[in-house]
């Protein structure tokens, strides 16, 4: 059992309870139904008079990082620990490293958008990087189960909040930078800035590799750090790939020799996902022509360019969510069309209204037909966000369907032979949110409903 806690339903018996004052909850608020779940011992900001064991602190949050940090730095020391960064390709990028670790006989686990995966273990996460006593827990529990590795997303938010403290990699990757998160970050530079701070996470000998086709690769390097490139004329550099609906040909050179591979993914950002896995891989000691031969076991993680055969046609679900990423797996699919490409898209609630506009036109301009529908709305009203998708949209070939099962069913009975239907958004998230209210929602299940047995 871990000693720590904060969240007042999950206390054990013999646990200590840290009331943590959040931006929606004060934990202060909570602290008698702690002590009824077992609390033995309750930290808190307060002056209060408990019937166990109060320590009251300045900074209860603080508290808790340094002492998760004191108490198991030895344990969590003992890991490498692998850290993805960027706006687009986290997760894949991390869940096929991960999945090499495993084939090339490592003892790994991943930690990332789709959840906890260790050995025969999964575990719900609620964030791409979970909050910091979750992290420790993952990661202690991961040691003390044998792992060795961990491959980890580290998003801009979570070093915002400083959810790593104590943290550091022993190997680092940056994907990319696009236009993202500007609801919390403001600016695309205070986004970079937090990009950033994962080179305050770094081991003395850690090794750090970018994305050369990115502008803002070279502003990850550090001093008396390994600094690895990949992409076009880089280190690990592409030379050519070529695409079909399931499979990539991929060649690449590294160190004045030439390598050739059939990756079990489709598209030129599968590409640079598998590169940079490759190249993290690789640097964790294993050979390329090692990981080559284990490339054909490896597939792409849930909703992350998920391929479903149906009614003659493709049926793709994505997560892609930014104007960037909407961009590239359009343009991919188009690439490999043999008739329409038909795209299912909307925007979330809640969070950066600039990106509307601009992926209401990407997807139109790129599309033959778009069903604009809802992602999940959250409290906002979903005909606003609509109206906002639409201030973009300079064609008319797409209609508006707010119900996404609706659109699902709509897009799915219009397909014809050799279709594409690309539904983008929500990938492996399997609930909508509509108001406070998670519905359960799958998009995959969606499509899957309308498929014919012919």
């Amino acid at each position: 059992m871990f000693k720590y806690e904060c969240d007042s339903r999950k206390v054990e018996k013999g646990q200590t309870f840290i009331a943590i004052k959040g931006l929606t909850v004060d934990g202060h608020d909570y602290i008698d139904a702690a002590i009824k779940n077992g609390a033995t011992t309750i930290v808190g900001e307060k002056d209060l008079k408990l019937n166990v064991p109060y320590i009251k602190v300045n900074d209860s949050n603080q508290y808790l990082k340094e002492t998760l940090y004191n108490e198991y730095k030895n344990i969590i020391n003992k890991l490498n620990l692998i850290g993805v960064t960027g706006t687009n390709g986290k997760t894949t990028t991390c869940y096929l490293t991960y999945q090499m670790l495993l084939n090339l006989g490592e003892d790994a686990a991943y930690i990332g958008t789709i959840g906890y995966y260790h050995k025969d273990e999964y575990i719900e996460l609620n964030n791409t990087t979970p909050d910091v006593l979750t992290v420790y827990k993952l990661l202690v529990h991961a040691a003390e189960t044998g792992c060795k590795t961990v491959v980890m997303e580290v998003s801009s938010q979570a070093l915002s909040y400083d959810r790593l403290y104590g943290i550091n990699y022993s190997l680092i990757a940056f994907t990319n930078l696009t236009e993202d998160h500007l609801d919390y970050h403001k600016t695309m530079e205070n986004y970079l800035k937090a990009k950033l701070m994962i080179l305050d996470h770094l081991t003395n000998d850690a090794i750090i590799i970018t994305n050369k086709d990115d502008n803002n690769y070279i502003k990850f390097k550090k001093e008396n750090h390994k600094f690895l490139t990949l992409g076009y004329n880089a280190d690990y550099s592409i030379k050519d790939f070529s695409t079909t609906p399931s499979e990539t040909n991929l060649n690449f050179s590294f160190e004045n020799k030439n390598y050739n591979v059939i990756i079990p993914l489709t598209s030129k950002f599968n590409v640079y996902n598998y590169l940079t896995m490759l190249s993290l891989v690789n640097n964790c000691g294993y050979s390329i022509d090692e990981i080559i031969k284990n490339t054909n076991k490896i597939k792409a993680p849930k909703g992350r360019c998920e391929a479903y055969k149906i009614n003659g046609a493709y049926a793709i679900i994505d997560y892609a969510h930014t104007p960037d990423a909407v961009e590239k797996v359009i343009t991919a699919y188009n690439e490999l069309k043999k008739n329409k490409v038909i795209t299912i898209i909307g925007c979330g609630g809640d969070r950066d209204p600039k990106k509307r506009p601009i992926m209401g036109e990407i997807a139109t301009k790129l599309s033959d037909y778009v069903i604009l529908t809802s992602d999940n709305p959250r409290t906002e009203d979903p005909q606003k966000i609509m109206d906002d998708i639409v201030k973009g949209v300079k064609t008319n070939n797409y209609e508006i369907e707010l119900d996404r099962k609706e659109a699902i069913k709509k897009a799915v009975n219009m397909l014809n032979k050799n279709d594409i239907l690309l539904v983008l958004g929500k990938g492996h998230e399997n609930y909508q949110i509509i108001g406070k209210t998670k519905y359960h929602l799958d998009d995959a299940e969606e499509v899957l409903k309308y498929k014919r047995n012919d």
